[in-house]
């Protein structure tokens, strides 16, 4: 997470030129009928109309930087849904093309189970690779779901740290400028990560499914029961200098390296590239409601030097549950208390 006050983001928004002081105190939020809470009623830069940010579905966590147009003036198309093709997926994820795509997962399964066995001990903590749904149409379905995620929210799927010109290069990304260092991603857990990688890569795809709700916007459930200690997905995207985001309003930005200088200091922005990640939910655990939800952990690990952050299972995850971690953590930055 980015370090506390670290974005300094608008409030409320800008009062229009067009607008007299006495007009604007009588401005009312179009959904609840209330002026209150100023801070936080944002005014269509088309018709002037208020609305809470809190009171929009899905609600925003702050005031977007630049123009914003109400449901009424944004002309908002219905959400079509990805085409439920396989080739079209196949190229939309750039998925190897094997026979692998169109078979059960785990073909080495006696192998597997020998080897997850000792992954699974408590006392070790070891982390396990995530089981793919076995129906490969399930996966297809599954897959399709985030597409129209990504195609909706404008996003090009990347599900690795990218590195782009006028950005932080990939030599920034040295995890010892981490204060008291960095947990270092052990040998056995790393093939594990390796080995969610080349699942999905053959198109073995983690059992998540995207879904769109009218109060949070996208979200992600469990397709199938997850152990405890699985890795989830990795945060991807786009890596770059803090000190480049401080005017961002990007709400889904992660924290990849919080360094002793601040000019050091790396966020991972997925607005442009990134994966699932972005639409895990986070949520302000700091409440026993909030607690009781969160069922992820981001964990920043050292790999091979370099610093990378994962989403992994902190208990186990029924069908049907949706995901949470603690996006706020120590800052609490990221207002989430709408979503609780």
């Amino acid at each position: 997470m980015v370090a506390r006050n670290s974005f300094r983001r608008r409030t409320q928004a800008p009062r229009p030129v067009s607008l007299a002081d006495d007009d604007v105190d009588r401005i009312a939020c179009q959904e609840c009928g209330s002026g209150d809470r100023e801070d936080e009623l944002l005014l269509c830069d088309k018709c002037d109309r208020g609305y809470h940010l809190f009171c929009l579905r899905p609600i925003l966590s702050c005031v977007p930087k630049g123009g914003w147009f109400c449901p009424s003036c944004s002309n908002a198309k219905k959400l079509k849904r990805f085409p439920l093709i396989q080739t079209k997926i196949v190229d939309f994820f750039r998925i190897q093309r094997s026979p692998d795509f169109c078979q059960k997962p785990c073909q080495d399964n006696k192998k597997n189970k020998r080897r997850l066995g000792l992954v699974m001990s408590k006392k070790k903590r070891k982390l396990l690779p995530f089981n793919p749904s076995e129906d490969p149409r399930r996966r297809l379905e599954q897959m399709a779901s985030l597409a129209t995620a990504l195609m909706a929210t404008g996003t090009e799927f990347s599900d690795e740290l990218t590195y782009m010109p006028g950005m932080a290069p990939r030599s920034a990304n040295q995890a010892s400028l981490e204060p008291g260092g960095m947990q270092i991603l052990s040998r056995e857990d790393s093939k594990t990560l390796e080995q969610c990688k080349d699942m999905m890569k053959k198109g073995q795809w983690p059992p998540l499914m995207v879904v769109f709700d009218s109060h949070e916007g996208f979200t992600v459930h469990a397709d199938r029961f997850m152990k405890d200690l699985t890795i989830i997905t990795e945060y991807t995207g786009d890596v770059d200098y803090l000190k480049n985001r401080e005017e961002d309003d990007g709400d889904s930005m992660m924290t990849l390296i919080s360094a002793s200088h601040p000019s050091n200091s790396l966020v991972v922005s997925p607005d442009k590239r990134g994966n699932i990640a972005r639409f895990i939910s986070g949520i302000n655990n700091h409440t026993s409601e909030g607690k009781k939800k969160q069922n992820l952990k981001c964990v920043r690990f050292n790999v091979d030097g370099e610093s990378r952050a994962l989403l992994i299972a902190v208990r186990d995850i029924p069908k049907g549950e949706r995901l949470y971690y603690d996006y706020n953590g120590h800052e609490q930055e990221y207002p989430t208390q709408h979503f609780v």
